[in-house]
């Protein structure tokens, strides 16, 4: 059965996952044990989260509703209704006192995460909101919708803000900056970079001629990383919109990328079922690391940059060395393929998402 969306808690101790069968599962993140089956929806779940503190869980689905559970004990606290269409995006403000939920009815709901009262609709968009998340501040809410367009919201008093446009296609992804600043959204070929106070259009980065895949800011702010489907990445300044390096060397799309946590390293993988290890200041080839047997479809980074781990169409995860780029080692379970990979906070543990 599909799952559709997974993550830790924020102390690292368990894993929340939701599935196209209807459930949430709750699992401890040290031995694996499945610790909890949470029912209650009556159609696939898309998005879960925990809250800030941990002690709860939000999930929405494609029954039009959110339920909130409390994640020691699995129990159902509350059903959030609402909404009229699937509910494709979940998440808690930074300080856990409200959350934000977008869906196929074109609109954004805002809800008390304590008591699960009902706030306010943000209605602006004219297609399905995919993407929600908050501002690392809290004071602001950021959509994405298959209208073309983004829009900025106010988190206290759900007002509309802005609307971000420019796309001719879905807007698909959206991100804050570290410190908040900026707004990187992608769509198909095209990212864009906007000031979040103003929602001014800073400016377009500009050498991809296919698909954007996979993109990420640096630790500190001031790089952005792209993958595409043309086989490259691209490195720019987020300051000055300069584009500083075009790093080539994949005979294969790029799936994912990602920084070391100390922006030093960047990682990147690919269709061509390599990893590659790039310097970030001189743009040079480090390493390429080989040993999937088919495409590999997320990378990232340990929290202390030590290690490296992959997932690939070919089932597996490998775990690196990110210094010598070694092999570590395989990890194998899965019967399909492995679609995103997530180290615990503590990096002692790895979570992993497959078709089945």
């Amino acid at each position: 059965m599909v799952v559709n969306s997974v993550t830790f808690s924020p102390d690292g101790t368990q894993i929340v996952s939701g599935s196209h069968d209807n459930t949430l599962r709750l699992w401890d993140a040290v031995s694996g044990a499945h610790l909890n089956t949470l029912k209650g929806h009556s159609d696939s779940v898309h998005s879960v989260t925990f809250s800030p503190n941990g002690t709860q869980i939000v999930s929405g689905s494609c029954d039009n509703t959110l339920r909130l559970w409390d994640a020691v004990s699995g129990a159902h606290l509350n059903t959030l209704k609402g909404h009229s269409d699937s509910v494709h995006s979940v998440t808690f403000s930074p300080n856990g006192t409200q959350i934000v939920s977008g869906s196929c009815d074109n609109t954004l709901q805002l809800w008390d995460a304590v008591s699960g009262a009902h706030l306010n609709t943000l209605k602006g968009h004219s297609n399905s909101v995919r993407s929600v998340t908050f501002s690392p501040d809290g004071t602001q809410i950021l959509s994405g919708s298959d209208d073309n367009t983004l829009q900025l919201w106010d988190a206290v008093s759900g007002a509309y803000l802005n609307t971000l446009k420019g796309y001719s296609g879905w807007v698909r992804s959206v991100i804050f900056s570290p410190d908040g600043t900026q707004i990187l959204s992608g769509s198909y070929t095209t990212l864009r970079l906007w000031d979040a106070v103003s929602g001014a259009y800073l400016i377009t980065p500009k050498g991809h001629f296919y698909s954007v895949q996979s993109v990420a800011f640096s630790p500190n702010g001031t790089q952005i990383v792209s993958g595409s489907a043309d086989k490259t990445l691209q490195l720019w300044d987020t300051v000055s919109g300069a584009h500083l390096n075009t790093l080539k060397g994949h005979s294969g799309l790029v799936c994912s990328v990602a920084f070391s946590p100390d922006g030093t390293q960047i990682v990147s993988g690919s269709s061509d079922k390599t990893l590659r290890l790039w310097d970030t200041v001189s743009g040079a080839h480090l390493n390429t690391l080989k040993g999937h047997s088919d495409w590999v479809r997320s990378v990232t980074f340990s929290p202390d940059g030590t290690q490296i781990v992959s997932g690939s169409d070919d089932k597996t995860l490998r775990l690196w060395d990110a210094v010598s780029g070694a092999h570590l080692n395989t990890l194998m379970g899965h019967s399909d393929s492995v679609q995103s990979v997530r180290f615990s906070p503590n990096g002692t543990r790895i979570i992993s998402r497959s078709y089945v």
